[in-house]
């Protein structure tokens, strides 16, 4: 059945129903809260869910999965299955809240369990370790500057998202991290029809992936974020192939895709694991992925001309990431060798992030020099490619910079360490200036950006049981 809409809105009425449950929040929550959140709906709710750990981090803490069946005493297999889990990546705390809220109701709600038809596992979050190591600025000032000096993003083989096990031709992973291990039984054991991996990005828009078209659902998706007041993300994708299937909708492409891509580009594998996606994917699950930014830029919806090519705009973005990797590198060539934590998460992160930028300035140049990129860049395509020059600046260097404290808060007076902490903290303090002065960015409400995933993760699972 589908709800009539009212005035303008493309919504269901159902939904706006549910997005005005969504409480004020003064902050994010952390890994303790989080916990607390799901085991105090656990003890409030016996008859229909239950809380068992379900793995641990790669630090020992547990992981925990909320079931909620649709009714009492429902027999296992009796339902469709969906999964859901927050902090994806540690620094997107977003999901976590969007899972305790989607608990609470569904066991609240016997109408909403009904109208979504599905049985629910429930990850408040997937990522402690990393989440803990975010903690600093999850409470706000909820400034630019605040956020970077307490940010953390793992390397690549320490991400939950990234380490899913991969043989496909000759690309192969099979070292999942412990995280990814739980996540992985969870899919194996209960084959979800629906996942919903809650992450966020940071500056622009909002926009989503989904692993097959819907077309009956896109435009519920887009309309989610204009009711609550945040745009749509139009300008610079994060990879330069996506497939675009509908307006802020990309493709979370399969991986025998992907890698056909890849290898008919002349570029060699160079992922390490793979995705929630492609590993749910063997389920047929559909998966969506739901992206809000912390920060409102009203560019990011823009498509009118902004006065420079895509090519200038490429370039300039390049140029930037090349600055970026050659302070990584060289700082981490000065100090490797005078370490006394070097395995710590922000000196694995910074190794990491530093190869990445290696590779991608020149990748951003060369496309710039391509005949397709001498075309005009719309606004958000521009102002997207300058923010991220920021955006890359403020978080991994960060990180460096925390790496670089953390060395001198377990009693590192190295000289080589002492000179690169310097340079660092005088080099970042410029950038931190520069992005101050750039644009306007106002932070959004976390309400809102808890509205938009709640209401996009519940519409997806009522498009599935045709209750949309």
């Amino acid at each position: 059945m589908i709800d009539s809409r009212t005035g303008t809105d493309r919504l269901p009425r159902w939904l706006l129903d549910e997005l005005s449950t969504v409480p004020s929040y003064d902050a994010f929550a952390g890994v303790d809260e989080l916990h607390a959140g799901l085991r105090g709906i656990a003890d409030r709710y016996p008859d229909i869910a239950r809380l068992r750990r379900c793995g641990s981090s790669q630090q020992g803490d547990p992981l925990w999965c909320l079931t909620v069946h649709r009714r009492p005493g429902e027999e296992p297999g009796s339902a469709p299955e969906a999964l859901a889990f927050g902090l994806p990546h540690p620094n997107e705390p977003i999901g976590g809240l969007t899972a305790l809220h989607l608990a609470e109701r569904l066991c609240s709600d016997a109408d909403l369990r009904a109208r979504l038809g599905h049985r629910w596992r429930i990850v408040d979050c997937a990522d402690p370790d990393g989440l803990r190591l975010n903690e600093g600025w999850l409470r706000g000032p909820f400034t630019r500057a605040h956020y970077a000096r307490h940010f953390y993003r793992p390397a690549g083989n320490d991400q939950v998202e990234w380490t899913f096990p991969i043989n496909h031709e000759d690309a192969y992973f099979d070292d999942p991290i412990p995280e990814t291990q739980a996540l992985m039984r969870l899919i194996d054991e209960h084959r979800p029809q629906f996942v919903a991996s809650l992450h966020n990005s940071e500056l622009g828009g909002a926009y989503y992936w989904l692993s097959r078209p819907e077309p009956a659902l896109h435009p519920v998706l887009q309309e989610v974020p204009a009711h609550l007041g945040i745009p749509l993300h139009r300008g610079e994708p994060e990879a330069p192939d996506l497939v675009l299937l509908d307006d802020a909708i990309y493709e979370a492409t399969a991986l025998a895709k992907v890698y056909e891509q890849t290898r008919a580009r002349g570029e060699p594998w160079l992922y390490g694991g793979g995705s929630t996606t492609w590993y749910a994917n063997r389920w047929g699950a559909l998966m969506l992925v739901s992206e809000l930014p912390y920060w409102r830029d009203p560019r990011a919806a823009h498509t009118d001309p902004s006065g420079v090519t895509y090519a200038e705009a490429l370039a300039a973005n390049a140029s930037a990431m090349v600055e970026i990797a050659e302070l990584l590198t060289r700082t981490l060539g000065a100090v490797e060798r005078h370490l006394l934590a070097p395995n710590s998460p922000f000196w694995r992160a910074s190794r990491f992030f530093a190869r990445v930028l290696d590779e991608v300035g020149p990748a951003r140049l060369a496309r710039s020099r391509r005949p397709d990129s001498a075309r005009p860049a719309t606004v958000a395509e521009a102002s997207s490619l300058a923010l991220n020059v920021h955006e890359w600046r403020l978080r991994y260097c960060g990180i460096l910079l925390r790496a670089l404290r953390g060395e001198a808060a377990v009693g590192n007076v190295r000289a080589h360490v002492r000179a690169a902490l310097g340079e660092v903290e005088q080099t970042y303090a410029t950038w931190v200036r520069e992005d101050e002065q750039t644009a306007e960015l106002e932070p959004i409400e976390i309400r809102r950006l808890v509205g938009v995933q709640y209401a996009a993760t519940i519409a997806a699972a009522a498009h599935l049981n045709g209750t949309l």
